[in-house]
């Protein structure tokens, strides 16, 4: 297994008949339980601004993709040119069928200096929400999808106090701009995902993270700061209080604007799965979410983000199984993780769930094809048993930017043409669409 594969987002989260079961929540919420109103079942496909909007110049991750020494393969540059091509994007999605459509606000766009807020920014993201109304899809804003502003990082990013007051202010700001027609939104993204990386098979390499500081210090020096803190690189210790705080006042900070607003966070979660006597499993849940599901609860949905499941037995986390089928990234090709992580998540919290992001990394467009099927099969599963699932968001839109492996991943319903930006339709997202298609809609409660 390559260094890069032990890097992988997805591999660090280790990351047909079931089709026609009713997907009817049966379970009547528990008592004292915050349930959403009614609605149709979600049904989208996502981005994130980093990844696919381009030459997202003030953000954090700007910097460490440019410096030297750096982990990232390759720059972000233009991106998927998103920026410029957002309305070709959300055509997509609606001809596709799909009536949700996940993105992220780039924080550092909006903000690009402290207390300097873009008007023009913020009427740039109102004009894709306002899009996506007008094409009968349900705009679901993540506030931030790891990217910060430069001048964040440079004061310490979320390691140092004030971080979550400055996060509220910025959350207060955007939402009272662009909440009115926002149905539903997310604080952060992943934020758990930096104690995931503690459970790996297979620890981090020595040389990785000597680069990896090695690039802090370099972002640190070239921004004339005495540390440069972004929130997927580096400990997960120091950020942990800061961004649970900063999720907590996000989440007042937007329903004092926009109370309809159903507001969660989006976690990374594998399926854990215990393997002979003194599994770790459960210190692994205690460790990686159960901080996170007690903040979440504050929450209206928790968002699921499920590429995978991981076993572990008294010695902490296992490989695949021998001959285990895997994905590009070497994680193991498991679709049905998504059912037993749901599950987990509501068992946890009492709330309704989000699946705000599953998908595989796999250039054989075949493989994706078998794959959003038995994953949305398991989903399904966990529905029949009472979980209440709200939606189904999946991984990713568009072939983009998988941070520090650059475009090598591919987990896009969407080829990007890395030269003209051609958009082109792959075989998957038409599977996935004939699901929708004849997906009866269910009102859940």
């Amino acid at each position: 297994m390559s260094d890069n594969h032990l890097w992988d987002r997805r591999h660090l989260l280790l990351a047909g008949a079931g089709i026609a079961m009713s997907t009817k929540v049966s379970a009547a919420p528990a008592a004292g339980e915050v349930t959403t109103p009614p609605h149709t079942f979600l049904w989208g496909a996502a981005t994130a601004g980093h990844q696919v909007e381009g030459n997202n110049t003030n953000a954090d991750l700007w910097v460490l993709e440019h410096v030297q020494p750096t982990v990232f393969k390759e720059p972000s540059g233009d991106a998927c040119d998103s920026l410029h091509r957002w309305q070709e994007d959300l055509d997509i999605v609606r001809d596709l069928g799909l009536n949700t459509y996940r993105f992220s606000l780039e924080w550092s766009r909006i903000e690009p200096a402290p207390g300097e807020f873009s008007r023009a920014m913020l009427e740039y993201y109102l004009r894709i929400i306002e899009g996506a109304r007008e094409r009968g899809i349900s705009p679901m804003v993540t506030f931030n999808h790891f990217t910060t502003p430069m001048w964040f990082a440079a004061r310490g990013g979320w390691e140092v106090p004030g971080a979550s007051d400055l996060f509220a202010r910025y959350c207060e700001r955007a939402s009272k701009h662009l909440g009115k027609n926002i149905p539903f939104a997310t604080t952060l993204n992943e934020p758990n995902l930096l104690r995931l990386l503690k459970w790996l098979p297979l620890a981090f390499p020595p040389a990785f993270k000597q680069t990896e500081q090695a690039m802090l210090a370099a972002a640190a020096k070239s921004t004339g700061s005495a540390r440069f803190t972004v929130a997927n690189f580096g400990a997960a210790d120091p950020k942990f209080e800061q961004m649970i705080d900063a999720h907590k006042k996000g989440h007042a900070a937007i329903k004092a604007a926009w109370p309809d607003i159903q507001v969660g966070v989006s976690l990374a979660m594998t399926d854990d799965q215990a393997v002979g006597p003194n599994s770790q499993r459960d210190a692994k849940r205690n460790d990686c979410y159960r901080d996170w599901l007690e903040a979440a609860k504050t929450g209206d949905f928790v968002g699921v983000q499920n590429y995978g499941r991981q076993r572990l037995n008294d010695k902490g986390a296992m490989p695949p199984p021998a001959g285990a089928e895997l994905t590009d990234s070497g994680e193991e090709f498991y679709p049905d993780s998504l059912n037993g992580a749901v599950t987990y998540a509501h068992a946890a919290t009492g709330k309704p769930i989000v699946v705000t992001e599953n998908g595989i990394d796999t250039v054989d467009d075949a493989r994706r094809m078998r794959y959003i099927p038995l994953a949305i099969a398991g989903m399904r599963r966990a529905i029949s048993a009472g979980v209440p699932v709200l939606g189904y968001v999946h991984w990713s839109l568009l072939d983009n930017f998988e941070w520090l492996f650059g475009y090598g991943p591919k987990y896009g319903l969407v080829k990007v043409d890395r030269e003209t930006f051609k958009r082109t339709v792959k075989d998957s997202a038409r599977v996935y669409a004939d699901i929708v298609k004849t997906d009866p809609k269910p009102i859940h409660r």
